[in-house]
């Protein structure tokens, strides 16, 4: 498989058609404009700006709930026909963002948008969403499916997830975060659901042919990029009621930038990031990205990660083992300062936009 030649000018996702700077500024000037507060007898909000779900107190009981999209990796199912594997996706970009306050998922409402109802796409749809909802012990409450040809000219996936936090369980919000803490991370499954505009545009771009594995690949390229997100609600379920646990992160859009949003007067070094999957290096590659690049838009192989007191390391490996996570490593720790870095790599973010 020769690939066409690359433009000089570097790809980045900003140039395959997401701007995250643009983003946050229309989102800024959205939520300017949302100034309703409910009176008391509605719930009470909790304060956790900029965090992974919203989490709303009634009573003595508090509730989480969070959406998401599977986002353009519907458009590479369509190409390849294959839709289970973003079903299971709807629920994965969902449940994970739940774990990353430390609830316990609990119920989910699918959306599906498009053009026209397909049964072969939604037979495998529903496959993988009951494959996911499984993984996640979660339970399918109703959804949407909206006929919208003049919206969409193909099919989008979504849903809205909702969890709660059992015998009295606190959110985990990073706010207990310190330096000396130790930063564990969950290997991903590959690109999930995040940054596929990008690969796209650059499968595309390169005349790669998604039916042929890529060079070292054991499968076709198409269908490794399909791989479901890794689900992690059992791992945040397992170590939220942990002491050792200050602070939980699912590595979605925005790669290591998320760490930010847990604690933003810490630095958070990750100096024992391990070796990047291939995967990621091909797709470096492919659009001569550079690591920066890589790292604020993909996963780079850690989907979810750990905040832990430096004391209780063996408790924690012991607690994600039990829960279905031998795999984790160590790879990084906290101390003085903001930010996040990867001194390997010789990078360093300091915000999450």
């Amino acid at each position: 498989m020769a690939p066409s030649p690359r433009t000089d000018r570097p790809w980045t996702y900003a140039r395959s058609g997401v701007d995250r700077s643009q983003v946050s500024s229309a989102l800024g000037v959205l939520l300017n404009e949302v100034t309703y507060r409910p009176p008391p007898s509605a719930g009470r909000l909790v304060d956790a700006p900029g965090h992974y779900a919203g989490l709303l107190r009634i009573g003595r009981e508090t509730i989480a709930v969070t959406t998401d999209t599977v986002g353009t990796k519907t458009k590479l199912a369509a190409e390849l026909g294959r839709w289970e594997e973003v079903g299971e996706d709807i629920v994965g970009v969902n449940v994970n963002d739940l774990a990353s306050v430390g609830a316990r998922t609990a119920g989910l409402v699918d959306t599906i948008l498009c053009p026209r109802p397909d049964p072969e796409a939604f037979r495998g749809i529903g496959r993988g969403l009951n494959r996911g909802l499984r993984l996640a012990r979660c339970s399918l409450l109703g959804g949407e499916t909206a006929v919208v040809p003049e919206i969409v000219d193909g099919i989008d996936l979504g849903a809205t997830a909702f969890g709660f936090f059992p015998r009295g369980r606190r959110p985990v919000l990073g706010a207990t975060i310190r330096p000396g803490d130790r930063v564990i991370g969950i290997p991903s499954s590959g690109v999930h659901a995040n940054g596929l505009t990008l690969v796209r545009r650059l499968l595309k771009e390169r005349s790669v042919d998604l039916l042929r594995p890529r060079a070292g690949g054991d499968r076709p390229v198409g269908e490794e990029i399909l791989t479901p997100t890794r689900i992690y609600s059992g791992v945040g379920d397992a170590l939220a009621e942990a002491p050792a646990a200050h602070g939980l992160a699912h590595l979605s859009g925005g790669g290591v930038r998320n760490l930010v949003r847990l604690h933003p007067r810490v630095a958070f070094v990750l100096d024992r990031w391990p070796e990047v999957p291939p995967l990621f290096r091909w797709i470096q590659q492919l659009g001569g990205l550079s690591d920066e690049e890589m790292f604020q838009t993909f996963n780079m192989g850690i989907g979810f990660i750990l905040v832990v007191g430096s004391t209780r390391l063996a408790e924690t490996r012991r607690r994600l083992a039990r829960a279905g996570a031998p795999d984790a490593v160590e790879i990084g720790h906290v101390q003085r300062g903001s930010g996040v870095s990867v001194p390997a790599y010789g990078l360093s973010f300091e915000g999450y936009s």
